[in-house]
């Protein structure tokens, strides 16, 4: 979940000083009622500190928010250095460098063991939330990865959305036909590159394999010689049918997101995140997500759905019990229920009452029918296999690499381990 060197040089200097100055906030009255808190831009963490600052009167927030690729490779030179916020995005798991197990085993995060919603967490989510045993991440919200069509523009060109791999190629070209391509595809932001591919890998790996990653952890499997190579295979094949709009590495996620919402496109295949950064962009409009068609079996899909990027305590943090506060309420029914709704994401915990997205249907359904696979890079042993897998799919994506130097680069960098 790259830009140049020197840009993103220049944004991690300004995010460091965003958060920086913004930790060593005090309230005029010398009373610390202040907490810094740097997140990713989900398109609704306005909303459910705007809820905070309601239940907590008196309290000041200085938010920062930055792209995942960015805030990711900042957040833990800001931990090293004391510079950090006291409340941060923290992904499951261990993908990358901005992950629960990444962050916590070098002492960075404070154990959130002893907080009420930690122990009710199913095991699924307390997989990843947890390293050695211990809670470092408030994970709120379940997310999906599929195809997220303009149903409004779907309408206009009088398609309708792929059932099979089959139906999703000529899709794609009938699309390209009307001059309205399928898909955004803003892989300018690398971390966007693997979406495609993980819903891809889901049903073409997962579908005949659900023990893959248990294999692969003990030396039984690798991605160079497995259905990973028929997903990106796939992925190719999608780039040569005109799936994808023209210049997808040219493109960044914030202008996807402007393709797909104002109809340029018919849809992205992105995150059931972008479902509320889609209407913020076209406050009318109606967008509905799908499994992504990998073969000509309706009944093989599966989509990949795990626990979202949730959020972590400095272990040294400004205003602890600040922090604890908002983690608090951030798994609380009531910001729970803030959140999910504005994120279009399905609650991680039970009663929190919130009111689904018409247009996740089928992904709630995929969820409760247990069609779904963890996003692959969270149960890696390590952050490296993710990056080189971004870095590489750009490569793919500018001829500059192939699917089998990728994989097996991958395959790599597994083996190193932890």
């Amino acid at each position: 979940m790259r830009k140049t060197a020197l840009l993103a040089a220049l944004t991690a200097v300004t995010l460091a000083a965003a958060c920086s100055s913004g930790t060593n906030a005090k309230s005029g009255d010398g009373d610390d009622r202040t907490l810094t808190i740097a997140s990713v831009d989900q398109g609704s963490i306005e909303k459910v500190v705007d809820a905070f600052k309601a239940a907590n009167p008196g309290v000041t927030v200085n938010l920062t928010t930055a792209g995942a690729d960015q805030l990711q490779q900042q957040i833990r030179t800001q931990l090293a250095s004391g510079t950090a916020p006291d409340v941060m995005s923290v992904w499951p798991g261990n993908g990358n460098p901005g992950a629960t197990y990444v962050l916590a085993k070098p002492g960075y995060l404070l154990d959130l063991s002893g907080r009420p919603w930690a122990a009710q967490l199913p095991d699924s989510f307390k997989r990843v939330a947890q390293y050695e045993g211990k809670t470092y991440n408030a994970v709120f919200g379940l997310n999906g990865i599929g195809a997220v069509y303009n149903d409004d523009a779907m309408k206009k060109a009088g398609l309708t959305a792929p059932g099979t791999w089959t139906d999703l190629l000529a899709f794609c070209k009938a699309a390209a036909a009307k001059g309205t391509p399928a898909f955004a595809l803003g892989i300018q932001d690398n971390w966007v590159t693997q979406l495609a591919l993980y819903s891809l890998v889901a049903t073409t790996v997962y579908s005949t394999d659900k023990d893959f990653d248990t294999k692969m952890a003990a030396g039984q499997a690798t991605f160079a010689g497995s259905p990973w190579t028929t997903a990106m295979a796939k992925y190719q094949e999608m780039d040569g049918n005109g799936c994808f709009q023209k210049s997808p590495l040219g493109t960044s996620y914030e202008a996807s997101q402007t393709l797909a919402a104002g109809g340029k496109t018919l849809g992205i295949v992105q995150g059931n995140w972008v479902i509320a950064l889609l209407k913020q962009k076209n406050p009318g409009g109606s967008f509905t997500m799908k499994a992504l068609p990998a073969t000509d079996d309706p009944a093989s899909f599966n989509m990949p759905a795990a626990a979202g990027a949730g959020y972590g305590v400095n272990a040294k943090p400004k205003n602890k019990e600040l922090a604890l506060k908002f983690v608090d309420f951030v798994m609380s029914p009531e910001g729970m229920k803030v959140f999910n709704e504005a994120q279009g994401s399905l609650p991680t915990l039970a009663g929190a009452g919130s009111t689904v997205d018409p247009g996740l249907t089928e992904l709630t359904t995929f969820v409760k029918d247990n069609r779904t696979v963890p996003f692959m890079d969270q149960l890696w042993p390590n952050a490296k296999v993710q990056q080189t897998m971004l870095s590489g799919l750009q490569e793919i994506f500018s001829d500059q690499s192939t699917p089998d130097k990728v994989l097996t680069a991958m395959d790599q960098d597994y083996r190193a381990g932890s």
